[in-house]
C-alpha cells in the first residue's frame, strides 16, 4: 500500500526554487516580512522571556540563529524560540478552511534546518512555500476539521513541519516520510489550549509542533524510522479522528497553483474570528461618532464556534492577554471604548481598565445559521449597535481586512513591522531588516540573511 505521506514527500523533494512562480516568491517575502515583524513584538513578551531562560539553560550549541537577539542555538531549540516569538502575540497570519492554522509558525523550521544544512536564502523561500502549501492543505482535508471534535491545529503542524525541515536538510522522500511519522504520531494536541480560560499554551502548542518536526527530521537523517501510515493507515489520523478524511486534497494539483496565495494576514492581534466583528464595530463607532456611554448593546451575529469558544463565561471576565485576545466581548469592548484594537489593548493594565470593562456586558454573541451556511467561503458577520437614545446601526462584512480578497498592502505590513519594533529596535534596524527581507533571494548563504534579522 502506498501511503499519502510518501506522495507528499516525493513532491517536496522534487520541487525546487526554480519551480516557484514569481508571484509566489513575492508572497513568501511578504509573509516573511510580517513574521519577522511579529517576532520583534514577540521578543518583548513575558512568555518569550521565560522560554528563553529555559532554553538558555538546556539548549545545545549550533548554527541556528535566534531572530531579533542573534543568539546561536541548536536547530531544535532555535526553531521553538523563533516560532514562539512569531506566534506569541497572536498577530501572525491566518488560514481557515475546515481547520484554522497559522502557517508562519513553521517558517522557523525552514530557517533552522536551512542554516543547519548551509543552504541559500532561495532554499528558505522554497521551504516557506512548502510550509504554506501543506499546512493549508491539511486544514482542508478533514470534514469537519479536527478542531470541531476537540483537537488543536498543532496536530496538523506536527505532520507538516517535518516535510519542511526534511526538505531543507536534503533528506530523501523515504526519510521525510519517516520524519512525518515520527512527529505526527507523538504530537496530537487537544483543543483544551483554546477552550475556556486560556493559558500561555495557547500560543506555545504550535511552536512545539514546529520543534517536533525539526527533531523528527534530524532523527530521520540518521536513519530513524516512523510509521508510514500515520495519516491514512491503521490507527492513523483517519482511524482515530472521528471525521471524514479526503487525503486526495493533500496531493491533487500540487504545483498547479499555490496555497500561499489564499492565506491571510492579521490586521488585529486577536483570534481570527474576531477580526470581522472588530472591523464592523469600529466602522459603526467611527462613522457615527458614538461615545462609549451612548452604546446600549452590541450584538454580534456570527458562527456557532465563535459563540462557543469566544463568548463563553470566562471571556466576559478576562484576566490575561491569552483570554482577552480570544474574547469577543473584550475585543468589542476595547473597540467601543478606545476606537482601536492594537497590542496596547492587551497589557495587564488595559485588560483591567474600568472604561473597557464597563462595555463587556453590553456585548451579545448570537450563533446565526445563515452565517454558518456560507462559512468558510465567507467569514460573514453582522453587527447591530443599539444606542441609549433608541437609535440602531447595523454593519455586515463578508471578510475582514487582511483576507486575500482584501489584503494588507506592502505599506501596511511595513507599518505593522515598525510598530512592533518599538521598544526593541532602532529605525536603522528596522530599515536594514526590511531591506534584507525585500531582497531575500539575493543571499547565497541563508546565514547571512539570518544575521540581518537581528537588532544591533
Amino acid at each position: 500500500m502506498s501511503n499519502v505521506t510518501l506522495t507528499m514527500a516525493e513532491w517536496a523533494v522534487s520541487t525546487t526554487y526554480e519551480d516557484l512562480p514569481g508571484e509566489v516568491i513575492t508572497e513568501v517575502k511578504r509573509y516573511l516580512m510580517d513574521s519577522v515583524g511579529c517576532a520583534l513584538g514577540g521578543a518583548q513578551q513575558h512568555d518569550v522571556h521565560m522560554a528563553r531562560r529555559v532554553l538558555t539553560e538546556i539548549a545545545g550549541s549550533g548554527d541556528a540563529t535566534v531572530l531579533v537577539t542573534g543568539e546561536k542555538m541548536d536547530p531544535v531549540s532555535a526553531s521553538l524560540l523563533n516560532a514562539l516569538m512569531i506566534r506569541v502575540m497572536d498577530y501572525n497570519d491566518i488560514y481557515w478552511k475546515q481547520d484554522p492554522s497559522h502557517p508562519s509558525d513553521i517558517i522557523p523550521a525552514a530557517m533552522a534546518a536551512a542554516e543547519r544544512a548551509g543552504g541559500s536564502a532561495r532554499d528558505l523561500i522554497l521551504g516557506i512555500a512548502l510550509a504554506y502549501e501543506f499546512e493549508q492543505r491539511m486544514c482542508e482535508a478533514s470534514f469537519p476539521g479536527v478542531r470541531e471534535i476537540g483537537w488543536h491545529h498543532a496536530t496538523l503542524t506536527a505532520a507538516v513541519s517535518p516535510i519542511v525541515a526534511g526538505r531543507m536538510l536534503g533528506l530523501s522522500a523515504e526519510q521525510i516520510q519517516h520524519a512525518i511519522g515520527i512527529s505526527a504520531s507523538r504530537h496530537c494536541s487537544t483543543g483544551s489550549v483554546t477552550a475556556g480560560k486560556l493559558t500561555m499554551m495557547k500560543n506555545t502548542v504550535d511552536p512545539l509542533a514546529t520543534q517536533s518536526g525539526v527533531l523528527a527530521a534530524l532523527l530521520a537523517e540518521q536513519g530513524y524510522t516512523g510509521p508510514e501510515h500515520v495519516l491514512d493507515g491503521k490507527e492513523g489520523f483517519s482511524h482515530v479522528f472521528d471525521t471524514e478524511w479526503k487525503f486526495n486534497i493533500l496531493t491533487d494539483g500540487l504545483g498547479e497553483s499555490w496555497r500561499i496565495m489564499q492565506c491571510g494576514m492579521k490586521f488585529f492581534p486577536t483570534e481570527a474570528l474576531t477580526h470581522a466583528p472588530i472591523s464592523a464595530t469600529l466602522d459603526i463607532i467611527n462613522d457615527n461618532d458614538l461615545a462609549p456611554e451612548e452604546v446600549e448593546t452590541v450584538t454580534i451575529y456570527s458562527l456557532a464556534r465563535a459563540a462557543d469558544i469566544l463568548a463563553d463565561p470566562s471571556k466576559y471576565d478576562p484576566r490575561s492577554k491569552e483570554t482577552a485576545d480570544h474574547s469577543l466581548p473584550y475585543v468589542i469592548a476595547a473597540a467601543v471604548a478606545d476606537r482601536q484594537v492594537t497590542p496596547i489593548q492587551f497589557t495587564d493594565a488595559k485588560i483591567m481598565d474600568s472604561k473597557i470593562r464597563a462595555q463587556l456586558n453590553k456585548v451579545k454573541v448570537i450563533a446565526d445559521p445563515e452565517i454558518e451556511a456560507v462559512f468558510p467561503e465567507l467569514q460573514r458577520v453582522r453587527v447591530v449597535i443599539q444606542t441609549t437614545d433608541g437609535r440602531e446601526f447595523e454593519k455586515k462584512l463578508d471578510y475582514p481586512k487582511g483576507d486575500p480578497r482584501n489584503p494588507l498592502t506592502d505599506a501596511e505590513i511595513a507599518g505593522k513591522f515598525a510598530a512592533l519594533a518599538e521598544g526593541i529596535a532602532t529605525p536603522d534596524d528596522v530599515q536594514r531588516m526590511q531591506a534584507a527581507v525585500e531582497c531575500t533571494e539575493d543571499f547565497d548563504d541563508v546565514r547571512e540573511l539570518m544575521g540581518e534579522l537581528v537588532v544591533s
